[in-house]
């Protein structure tokens, strides 16, 4: 991890750098160019204020991000027994039709919240013994991010910052946070211009994605964990497989092995589930045939680190949160 005076640094220069966005926005490749200063919304649906949906110990995430869950037995367990520092920001530059956080990612509910108001929230994480602070959602609010973890680091925040994404990430913003961010969770969706065109709406997602994610790599390199398990640096790819798509997903594996590193971290993930009115074409849950057929390619290209999920997914273990209650995860209130 980078000293706080070198990382204060680092944030300030960013700031400097990405400044002019808040009048002619173009973070993210919609190059929407609206003036959030004058109360412009460009696809994001978010201004100049972040909004926060919600921020918890979270125990969703990959083991080394948040410890261990036993989902059966409802208690956390393994070496370490707190999880990751979530704050979930509302709006998205992606809103993919079958989104699982749709309510906060197309419907914005959440509350607004002062870059001061954020810090604290970082800081109240730690002080309840998170892991790292988990922004999910990151990209369309990284200025207001930038001046709260700067905040923050003032105060004493001390732990791992993991950029939580759906890669829809423009690599010149990417660029200004190096030496920022310690670990980043792109999911990479789609291969296919025609599926991302389908799904979310941006035709080069591909192309941009795998921008993203080699700048990425190139700035944390692989994961790094400390003598417990827990990640302090680097990179995890995730992809979520859909119903009908096991072949995009190889070809995915396929594109990381060749560009990336058959060292990287994958994380293939099973738990999709219709949500948010899914077109038809995915309206189903994915088939153990085509899980298999991704984690036998996994295996067939050699990669060394691979998170899986059980299959099937049991709907009693499902990660769909509700942000329309207090606790949108069922895990919440039993530390």
């Amino acid at each position: 991890m980078q000293k706080t005076d070198e990382r204060i640094g680092r944030i300030e220069a960013a700031l400097r750098d990405l400044s002019g966005h808040k009048r002619n926005c173009h973070l993210c490749p919609r190059q929407c160019h609206v003036d959030r200063e004058r109360g412009e919304t460009g696809y994001c649906g978010v201004g100049t204020i972040p909004i926060v949906s919600h921020s918890c110990i979270h125990f969703g995430e990959e083991p080394c991000l948040s410890g261990y869950y036993d989902y059966k037995e409802n208690v956390k367990t393994g070496p370490s027994l707190s999880g990751s520092g979530t704050v979930f920001f509302a709006g998205c530059n992606l809103k993919c039709s079958f989104c699982q956080n749709y309510q906060i990612s197309w419907h914005t509910h959440g509350s607004p919240l002062s870059c001061a108001s954020l810090a604290s929230v970082y800081l109240r994480l730690q002080e309840r013994k998170a892991l790292n602070i988990n922004l999910v959602t990151p990209t369309h609010a990284i200025l207001p991010i930038l001046e709260s973890l700067k905040k923050a680091l003032e105060q004493g925040l001390h732990l791992p910052i993991v950029y939580n994404t759906g890669a829809y990430d423009s690599y010149e913003t990417l660029v200004r946070l190096a030496g920022v961010i310690d670990i980043y969770l792109p999911d990479f969706k789609y291969m296919k211009k025609d599926t991302s065109r389908r799904f979310s709406k941006a035709s080069d997602y591909p192309e941009r994605a795998a921008e993203a994610i080699k700048e990425m790599y190139r700035q944390v390199g692989d994961l790094d964990l400390d003598d417990t398990g827990n990640a302090k640096k680097g990179l995890i790819v995730r992809h979520l497989i859909l119903p009908g798509c096991s072949d995009e997903s190889c070809a995915i594996l396929e594109w990381l092995a060749a560009h990336i590193s058959t060292r990287v971290c994958v994380s293939l993930m099973s738990q999709f589930q219709p949500c948010n009115g899914a077109p038809d074409r995915i309206g189903r849950s994915i088939l153990q045939e085509e899980y298999d057929a991704v984690l036998a390619k996994a295996e067939e290209l050699g990669f060394e680190n691979v998170y899986f999920q059980p299959f099937p997914f049991r709907s009693e273990d499902h990660l769909i949160p509700d942000f329309h209650r207090d606790e949108p995860f069922y895990w919440e209130g039993k530390e």
